[in-house]
């Protein structure tokens, strides 16, 4: 059945499929439309548009793309509207059983039943999820009261339920620190946001309109190393961690609360891609992708957090509208002929790169991007550094890219590639990017 033979089955011939009607996909699909594609179908589990926008009542998004500060429904709202207007079609409430290599794509809602979609370009859009408690095996009871940041975030955002009144938050990621001034306005007690790094999670002007101007303590290089309660939370217990984030002995503290959160990061949404067998980069937990945001798998594109996770929703943006205008002039024209990809591999200090491969076109001695997707990297650095430089190591050869005065593994960094710089490198098959300290 997932595979979609029964005739029996409804059949839409679609240009471009959208698997997620986030941010991402809500970029990529007016994106498609604007690039000529003129069936466009979004798919979305959730039962409206939007995605985790329309919980994230506050201010903060849009700065890049809107140069002006939006609330996340205003955002989605706007993106919304756009697609309706230029007549982008969407399917809510509908769950996507399978994707096929061939672009058929098997999903199923109330209304519509079983349909079966069969698209010239499919774009993959299906954003991140939370780890939860058995992610980390954190010792102790099994009471209530223990929920992850995005489920209070919705709670209280959406639904109007508080989760408790004294509460701990451990992690300090964005979603994390956002709900302790959210909950503290609320009427809460956060008592503490814990940290195992030595460097907290999120973007620095959360740290500060977050938690430290509401005098909300943060606790770096600590865990939390125990959990008690019998029906609910009574109290958890933290240790300070060494270089190695092992809980050092005599440095435990016990803290009373009702209220676990967790803000330990998030996972790309990839079950569809991972039964695809789309090549999966260990190191981001997303689709291995080109600079037109391409997967290993023809015709098929991914973006947005389901790649990696963004630290902002304008970089989600930007990666939809690639992957988008990508996916229309696949649909439309088919894999180009005279492609050649150049592997771009993390080196010493690099966590991770996306994109992991940039398509190149030669034209003579002159080496050009793809159709589309223009030469950009996104990367985060394997440990804080002060005056850090980025740079293409080829061949033994060192070729500075950039500089940063200052360089954290919870920020992202976004690289331009020079034209010229292309060309240098046009020739290899593969390149090494690092990040060195204090050069």
């Amino acid at each position: 059945m997932i595979d979609g033979e029964d005739e029996m089955i409804p059949t839409i011939h679609s240009d471009v499929v959208v698997i997620g009607g986030g941010p991402a996909g809500l970029a990529a699909a007016i994106a498609a439309k604007e690039n000529g594609a003129d069936r466009v179908m979004i798919l979305e589990r959730d039962r409206e548009l939007g995605g985790i926008l329309q919980q994230c009542i506050h201010t903060g998004f849009g700065l890049q793309i809107f140069k002006e500060e939006l609330t996340g429904p205003e955002y989605a709202s706007r993106f919304i509207e756009r697609a309706m207007n230029i007549g982008v079609q969407s399917r809510t409430n509908t769950m996507v059983l399978g994707v096929r290599k061939d672009r058929t794509v098997l999903a199923v809602n109330p209304g519509d039943g079983l349909v079966r979609y069969i698209a010239g370009a499919v774009v993959l859009a299906m954003g991140c999820r939370e780890r939860t408690r058995g992610a980390l095996a954190i010792p102790g009871t099994r009471p209530a009261g223990i929920f992850t940041a995005g489920t209070v975030q919705r709670y209280v955002n959406m639904e109007g339920y508080m989760p408790g009144r004294k509460i701990v938050i451990l992690g300090s990621g964005d979603v994390g620190m956002i709900m302790a001034r959210r909950l503290t306005l609320e009427g809460a007690e956060v008592k503490a946001v814990i940290e195992i790094y030595p460097y907290p999670g999120g973007l620095t002007r959360n740290v500060v309109q977050c938690l430290e101007d509401f005098g909300i303590p943060l606790l770096l290089s600590h865990t939390v190393t125990k959990i008690e309660g019998r029906e609910r939370v009574s109290s958890i217990t933290i240790s300070r961690v060494d270089d190695d984030l092992k809980p050092v002995p005599g440095t435990e503290e016990v803290i009373e609360c009702d209220t676990l959160l967790l803000s330990v990061g998030l996972i790309p949404e990839n079950e569809l891609s991972r039964e695809l067998g789309i090549e999966i980069d260990p190191r981001t937990g997303g689709p291995v992708v080109t600079n037109e945001m391409e997967t290993s798998i023809e015709g098929i594109f991914a973006c947005g957090n389901a790649v990696h996770v963004n630290d902002l929703v304008d970089n989600v943006t930007r990666e939809g509208i690639v992957a988008g205008s990508s996916a229309a002039i696949y649909a439309r024209k088919g894999a180009s002929a005279g492609r050649r990809l150049l592997q771009i591999v993390p080196g010493e200090g690099v966590r991770y790169v996306v994109p992991q491969r940039i398509t190149l076109i030669h034209d003579g001695d002159a080496a050009m991007t793809g159709d589309s997707g223009a030469a950009r990297l996104s990367l985060r650095v394997a440990r804080s550094m002060i005056s850090a430089r980025i740079n293409l190591v080829s061949q033994g050869r060192s070729i500075p890219v950039a500089r940063k005065r200052r360089a954290r593994p919870s920020e992202m960094i976004d690289l331009p590639l020079r034209p010229d710089l292309l060309r240098e490198i046009a020739t290899e098959k593969s390149v090494f990017l690092t990040a060195e300290e204090g050069v």
